[in-house]
């Protein structure tokens, strides 16, 4: 059975939208996290085990992105997925997973990538925006896009209720992305991606 390994920052509301996928026929071998985020207790009531490995625990950034990687290598996932994971992957990350490691972001890339997508989209008023889930690479949201879907921008949306329906959408797009890829692979060639 194809192993996925999930990594989060925040409440892991987009963990739990893989924990509770119907289709889901991959197992989540383990869920880390950059600091005990609350998360975790998601993974730990599904029975998955769940590693922290904090920046503030190692002398650079290098250092920590190869103790992370060393430390998901250990569950042999084929698949590593960042799930609301607010660091930046550097290559000593990505050339332990390479082309296997993926990222929901909550606007239609390449508009607006960044930690500010939500706010950055409402300000400059955009009609449309939406998630993209894309394979990570060593820039700021730059890999190649595997998927994408829309959401309309309404009058009245605050960065709250945006990003709330953003969530719903990523919910949805991120589970079906992360099935695909563990069941059926994909072909990478230049940009495109095919699964």
């Amino acid at each position: 059975m194809p192993r996925v390994a999930v990594m989060i920052s925040g409440t892991g509301t987009l963990l739990q939208s893989l924990i509770d996928d119907p289709r889901r026929t991959y197992d989540i071998v383990a869920v880390a996290a950059d600091r005990p985020a609350q998360g975790l207790a998601r993974a730990e009531a599904a029975g998955i085990p769940t590693v922290v490995v904090r920046p503030s625990d190692h002398p650079d950034r290098p250092s920590w992105s190869r103790a992370l990687a060393k430390m998901l290598g250990t569950f042999e996932p084929d698949w590593v997925v960042s799930a609301g994971f607010m660091r930046i992957l550097d290559a000593a990350f990505l050339d332990r997973f390479p082309q296997r490691v993926v990222n929901s972001h909550p606007a239609l890339l390449p508009a607006f990538p960044g930690a500010h997508a939500v706010p950055e989209a409402l300000a400059y008023g955009v009609k449309l925006t939406g998630c993209t889930v894309h394979l990570v690479d060593a820039g700021v949201d730059t890999g190649p896009i595997i998927a994408q879907q829309s959401v309309p921008v309404e009058p009245d949306d605050t960065e709250q209720t945006l990003h709330e329906r953003i969530k719903e959408v990523e919910w949805q797009l991120l589970p079906e992305v992360v099935q695909a890829l563990a069941t059926k692979g994909c072909t990478v060639n230049g940009r495109k991606v095919e699964l």
